[in-house]
């Protein structure tokens, strides 16, 4: 019987020491993970610090560059550096994708000196995307779901069309143009970022646009940084 009590005392002893050794375990991972996500904070309030900082610097830079030229061309830069141009009539004729004779002519001054910046901050830039907007119209269609995709390979000619309006215009070094393979992108959005009146209804003409918008590597720094994030926890 004292052996058989012993016996069962020492396994008790030891499933103790496992259940010990299991809580020690888990404390140390807690704290590794508590500390990778103290980290990861850090390093997105830093990234974002930079982001912020280049994004004021080349908002700074693109005013300074087209303040002049943005009323008569019916264009705006907005917070984020993106350069819209309004004005649908001088863009393209209603339902097609061809530039129209004064786009080209507000292309031809715009794109070179845009170039000429954005190349300055290179070794930031992820994408340079060329974005067509359309409104919800399509002619003699009811149903949303024809309009959406009539509108998608519209709004991605017009970008495409765009882009290689654009492209060609330069006469790049052929570093210039081996950047610009990797960054310049087309996308056609259709309606999906209409723009709206102060009531909320849409306001066709303005969502009726083209873009060129900036995606910094910082944006895909955070990006992976929250993906890590997700599986710490």
């Amino acid at each position: 019987m004292n052996k058989e009590h012993l016996s069962i005392a020492d396994m008790m002893s030891g499933l103790m020491m496992v259940f010990l050794f299991i809580a020690i375990v888990f404390m140390l991972d807690a704290q590794r993970s508590k500390n990778e996500i103290e980290r990861q904070k850090n390093a997105m309030a830093e990234i974002a610090l930079i982001a912020e900082r280049s994004r004021k610097q080349l908002h700074q830079e693109l005013l300074q560059e087209f303040a002049s030229d943005l009323t008569q061309w019916n264009a705006e830069i907005l917070a984020d550096n993106t350069v819209r141009f309004n004005a649908p009539n001088v863009l393209f004729k209603q339902g097609k994708s061809t530039l129209r004779p004064k786009f080209t002519a507000i292309l031809k001054s715009f794109f070179p000196r845009y170039i000429t910046i954005l190349q300055r901050y290179h070794d930031d830039i992820e994408a340079i995307r060329i974005e067509g907007h359309t409104s919800s119209d399509w002619l003699n269609a009811d149903d949303i779901a024809t309009r959406y995709l009539e509108n998608v390979k519209l709004s991605q000619k017009r970008a495409l069309s765009t882009l290689t309006y654009c492209y060609n215009l330069l006469k790049a070094s052929e570093v210039q143009r081996t950047w610009l393979q990797q960054v310049l992108r087309a996308n056609g959005l259709s309606f999906a970022k209409l723009i709206r009146n102060a009531d909320g209804s849409e306001n066709q003409d303005k969502s009726r646009r083209v873009e060129f918008k900036v995606v910094t590597k910082a944006e895909q720094k955070l990006y992976k940084i929250l993906e890590r994030s997700k599986m710490v926890y």
